[in-house]
C-alpha cells in the first residue's frame, strides 16, 4: 500500500498515512485530486479505479470514505479486506466509530493504524491482539499522567 487517506463526504482530510516519500505539494495534490475523484463517483460504482499507475481502492463507512492506493499487481479485495479490519478496531476500541471520534481522537485512529500496518503491510492479523497492544498503551498513558 502506497498511502491511506479517510475523508469526509465534504471532502475534509480526517486521516492520512503515507507510505513512499512525497513532497507535502505532492501529497496535496494527489489528496486533492482522488478526493475530487472518489466523491464524483455514484454509490452503485465500483470500489475500484485506475489512477495513473496506481489502483484505488476505497469504501464508504457512514460519513468517512476510506481510500488506499496499491501497486497494479496488488489484490483489491485484499484491500478492501485491510479497510474493512481498520474499521472494524475503529468500532471496538471507540465502541461504534463516527467521524467526530477521528477528528478528536486522531492520535489514538493514527495509533491504531500503526499497530495493524507495518510501511503498508498487515503487521499484526489478529484484531485482538491489536486492541491489546492499544489497551497497554493506554494504560501506560494513564499511568504516567497520574503520576
Amino acid at each position: 500500500m502506497q498511502f491511506m487517506l479517510l475523508f469526509s463526504r465534504q471532502g475534509k482530510l480526517r486521516l492520512q498515512k503515507w507510505y513512499v516519500p512525497l513532497s507535502d505539494k505532492e501529497k496535496k495534490k494527489i489528496t486533492r485530486e482522488l478526493v475530487q475523484t472518489v466523491l464524483a463517483r455514484k454509490p452503485k460504482m465500483c470500489s475500484f479505479l485506475e489512477w495513473r499507475d496506481l489502483k484505488i481502492v476505497y469504501k464508504r463507512y457512514a460519513s468517512l470514505y476510506f481510500c488506499c492506493a496499491i501497486e497494479d499487481q496488488d489484490n483489491e479485495l485484499i484491500t478492501l479486506e485491510i479497510i474493512h479490519g481498520y474499521v472494524e478496531l475503529l468500532d471496538k476500541y471507540f465502541g461504534s466509530v463516527c467521524e467526530l471520534d477521528i477528528i478528536f481522537n486522531f492520535e489514538k485512529a493514527y495509533f491504531i493504524l500503526d499497530e495493524f500496518l507495518l510501511g503498508g503491510e498487515v503487521q499484526e492479523t489478529s484484531k485482538k491482539n491489536v486492541l491489546k497492544a492499544i489497551e497497554r498503551a493506554d494504560l501506560l498513558q494513564e499511568s504516567f499522567f497520574s503520576s
